[in-house]
């Protein structure tokens, strides 16, 4: 699952539960096949949705939040382009909020979708379709009204032009047809994606009569035309974007946005230099600060602003998986093809020491694809994990049947080393004067790792001292934002610091992330090039698994050949967003559940004053 706002979570449908609807929903009588399935306003992964029909407004949103109010906040790089759909260009920060979606996931609950542009849902008990009726008030910014035929155009517009996401996404879809102004109908093409219908709800609406005479497939810089709470308000190409709340929303009185989208401007600076960022916010120039670095939390305000409270530092706790950020491989390179050489090259990296020296002990360790929950591999494989893995037993490494999981038992770096030489030894390399080379070529390996960001030179550095006593000869290019995404479009790289996201519900994104379809696909998730017919099929029963028990199983089957293929060197986790900010904001406690949603955040007056007369003060 990955929603629009935003994209990069996961889900796995209930077949039975999804279908519930709230005690109080009437069934809807409509033509043809939809006839006396049941209308609801939302539909859930597991048992029914926590608010019902009547619901006033989600329960981690205060609905007498003030309006008004700017949050300014950092973002990196650089872009060129308003438009985040497409393949081409570098998008701006903040985009997703001029759009609707069809429908809402609230972060309280693991995974329940509520109607936002939908003021009903239709879903066939067999779920071979879905119909979906438009709110009749639902308006674009320029009055025009959200029409199915605008559904319909969006869907086939992103999925034909599109980034490669929405097709592995939505490949189950078989048509999207217009049924009347109002109501358009999903068929699917076969009824095994138990997430399909929630993920559907995702989908962004486009105006059909803005974009049908443009070339969608190109970046542009204007000030595209949306229905959400934000509109574009400024564009200064590649240094600031900035969005305007727009007064007459048309959902702004819809029980899921009441006491959200508070806050009238919300401005993005953009930074190079992510140190001078952290300045610009100490100096007042920013609101708000999503810290990354663990040593900037732990050295970097020690200011007067944090010691009399002017500067709050909050950690939001986040109750989903932490997935996987690490170092990936490009295994369409040859020297990294060979799963002994990438387990070599994982050896040397040492978390322990950068986590002393570095993270001020801040860190976990990662280990899983599914890191923090019950969907992580443990141990040998369990049964269920056996029936899945035991067709493909001619086509996986005997470890995966028979050995404890890679990094399950941590040792000290020295005879870390050892066995990565010899690895690298079986594989056909051996060191000579100094230097690792293939004693078939004689060629020398070398190593690049590609960033954009240059607080990570500091992380990779240790990891490269370590490879020279491999004798591997590796370097550092850190490019600006946009050479480094043209670069990741094309695979043009050794190594990266890739993350993948995971929810409580892994589904369908799964498919852009990992299977062969994927590979060499422009801008595809699938950043390692992994092409292997065993995590193809696991893939694929992971997002047809229809009960809790089987996603589990399928999820550590799928983590456990992952994990054996050496598709990364895992770094380290948090278990929650570390926010610094200047202490005019409010927002309602206690957090939601799930995911943070600093949507339901609001500009307090008195304190923006205060804070405000305090930052003239010292200038």
């Amino acid at each position: 699952m990955a929603g629009f706002r935003w994209l990069l979570a996961a889900a796995a449908l209930a077949l039975t539960i999804l279908l519930s609807a709230p005690v109080s929903a009437q069934p809807t009588e409509t033509p043809g096949q939809s006839a006396g399935v049941p209308t609801v306003h939302a539909i859930a992964l597991y048992d029914d949705p926590a608010l019902p029909a009547d619901f006033d407004h989600l329960p981690y949103a205060n609905p007498a939040a003030p309006k008004g109010g700017t949050l300014r906040r950092a973002a990196n790089g650089s872009f060129d382009s308003t438009n985040p759909f497409i393949i081409q260009g570098t998008p701006a920060d903040g985009l997703n909020q001029i759009y609707d979606t069809l429908m809402e996931s609230s972060a309280d609950e693991p995974f329940t979708m509520y109607g936002l542009l939908a003021g009903g849902i239709r879903l066939d008990p067999d779920r071979h379709w879905m119909e979906i009726d438009l709110r009749p008030e639902a308006r674009f910014h320029d009055g025009t009204p959200v029409t199915a035929e605008d559904v319909a155009f969006s869907f086939r517009l992103l999925r034909d032009k599109g980034s490669p996401f929405y097709r592995a996404y939505y490949a189950s879809v078989e048509s999207a047809s217009v049924l009347s102004e109002r109501t358009v109908r999903f068929t699917f093409s076969n009824n095994q994606s138990r997430e399909l219908p929630l993920i559907l709800g995702q989908l962004p609406v486009l105006p059909k009569h803005y974009w049908q005479d443009k070339d969608f497939t190109k970046p542009t810089l204007d000030k595209l035309l949306g229905s959400g709470p934000y509109e574009i308000d400024e564009v200064d190409p590649g240094r600031r974007i900035v969005y305007r709340r727009v007064d007459d929303y048309w959902g702004r009185d819809l029980p899921l946005n009441r006491g959200r989208y508070n806050i009238d401007r919300l401005v993005y600076d953009y930074f190079r230099d992510q140190s001078v960022a952290l300045e610009a916010f100490l100096a007042g120039a920013l609101d708000m600060r999503i810290e990354s670095s663990a040593k900037n939390w732990a050295t970097a305000y020690d200011t007067p602003a944090v010691e009399d409270g002017a500067i709050q530092r909050v950690i939001v706790p986040d109750g989903q998986p932490a997935g996987m950020q690490g170092y990936v491989f490009n295994t369409r390179r040859d020297k990294l093809s060979d799963p002994r050489v990438r387990r070599a090259l994982g050896l040397a990296f040492d978390f322990d020491w950068l986590n002393q020296h570095l993270f001020y002990g801040a860190y976990q360790r990662t280990e899983s694809f599914f890191q923090n929950s019950e969907m992580a591999a443990t141990g040998l494989p369990s049964d269920g994990e056996l029936d899945l893995l035991a067709p493909h037993r001619d086509q996986l490494p005997a470890a995966v049947f028979d050995q404890p999981l890679p990094m399950s038992r941590p040792e000290a770096l020295r005879p870390r080393l050892r066995q990565a030489l010899e690895l690298l030894r079986e594989a056909g390399y051996d060191v000579r004067d100094g230097r690792l080379v293939n004693l078939e070529t004689g060629q020398p390996f070398t190593l690049e790792f590609l960033l954009y960001d240059s607080q990570w030179e500091r992380i990779t550095q240790p990891f490269i001292r370590n490879l020279e006593r491999l004798g591997i000869q590796s370097k550092i290019r850190v490019v600006d934002v946009n050479q480094y995404l043209d670069r990741l479009r094309h695979f043009q790289f050794d190594m990266i610091v890739g993350s993948f996201p995971q929810s409580a519900n892994p589904g369908n994104e799964q498919r852009d992330f990992w299977t062969s379809d994927y590979a060499d696909v422009p801008q595809s998730r699938n950043l390692a090039g992994v092409r292997d017919p065993v995590v193809d099929a696991l893939v694929n029963e992971l997002i047809q698994a229809d009960d809790r028990e089987t996603l589990d199983a399928a999820s550590r089957a799928l983590d456990r050949v992952l994990r054996w293929g050496f598709y990364v060197v895992p770094q380290w986790n948090f278990d929650g967003t570390r926010v610094a900010v200047w202490d005019k904001f409010d927002y309602p406690r206690p957090f939601p559940r799930y995911t943070p949603d600093f949507t339901v955040w609001w500009v307090d007056p008195d304190r923006a004053q205060a804070i405000t007369a305090r930052q003239r003060g010292q200038e």
